[in-house]
């Protein structure tokens, strides 16, 4: 992927571009889920777990129609029930980055020994996965941003108990944004941990409300071109387009990519 640092020059091409397909999930069948994906432009998606259970199906699915994956999110029980399984749908699908979502709703505000002892393992498991080829990182909401020991949040000590580990980052901004921090600040400071941002929008303050607040990408306030340009010079290595609750999927996910494929910086 191309980034222009000279104002004015589009910023970005769609090369390492992907579509989280969460976002479509309201549309039913994976079929119309990715004749949407294609119809919008994009050429590579982020699946979630489910997916993977059928691997080599929505494999056929994909390749039907020009598209690869990117990457995908796998739950905490998954990993720690069917690591080879997942490996397994990895290869079959042909994508090297893997993400944990989230932590299940009850233990979101669970205490700094919790995030420091799922960090530890989730070191331990990105160890396990790199010498598969697979990175595997964790990917933030807003709660971990709740201070839990000494100032220090639930990110930080996940991030602190994993230690010299492999394991990776997936940057989502907005909730960044939800949660209180600077995202331009985060990212520099994991920068060697930062391999995927989830792209989204926040719309502006009272609007969108049947929506949770979000917006397109491009019709909301986050400054994407400066995002954007500070997300790959800090190595992320895949952007990728989400909306946790779009009105129309396929309408949003047509909006984003047309604004991000236009992107001036």
């Amino acid at each position: 992927m191309t980034v222009a640092t000279t104002k004015g020059n589009t910023v970005t091409d769609t090369d390492q571009l992907s579509i989280q397909l969460y976002t479509l999930r309201s549309m039913g069948e994976v079929d119309r889920v990715l004749d949407a994906v294609a119809e919008a432009g994009y050429r590579h998606v982020e699946a979630v777990g489910g997916h993977l259970e059928d691997a080599a199906g929505l494999r056929a699915k994909l390749d039907s129609r020009g598209l690869h994956t990117s990457s995908s999110h796998v739950s905490i029980a998954a990993l720690r029930e069917k690591p080879e399984a997942i490996l397994e749908a990895c290869r079959t699908l042909g994508f090297e980055d893997l993400f944990m979502p989230s932590v299940p709703p009850a233990e979101r505000q669970s205490g700094a020994d919790y995030w420091r002892s799922l960090g530890a393992e989730l070191g331990a498991l990105s160890e396990r996965f790199e010498r598969e080829g697979v990175r595997l990182g964790y990917h933030n909401h807003n709660w971990e941003l709740t201070p839990k020991e000494g100032g220090r949040n639930a990110l930080e000590l996940l991030f602190e108990a994993a230690g010299s580990s492999p394991l990776r980052w997936q940057a989502d901004l907005a909730w960044l944004i939800r949660g209180g921090a600077d995202p331009a600040d985060w990212m520099a400071r994991y920068r060697d941990r930062l391999t995927s941002v989830h792209v989204k929008d926040l719309a502006p303050e009272g609007q969108n409300a049947e929506e949770d607040g979000w917006a397109d990408v491009g019709s909301g306030v986050m400054d994407w071109p400066t995002l954007w340009r500070t997300a790959r010079e800090n190595g992320a290595r895949w952007m990728v387009v989400e909306h946790d609750k779009p009105a129309d999927p396929a309408a949003s996910v047509r909006n984003s990519f047309r604004f991000i494929s236009g992107m001036k910086g």
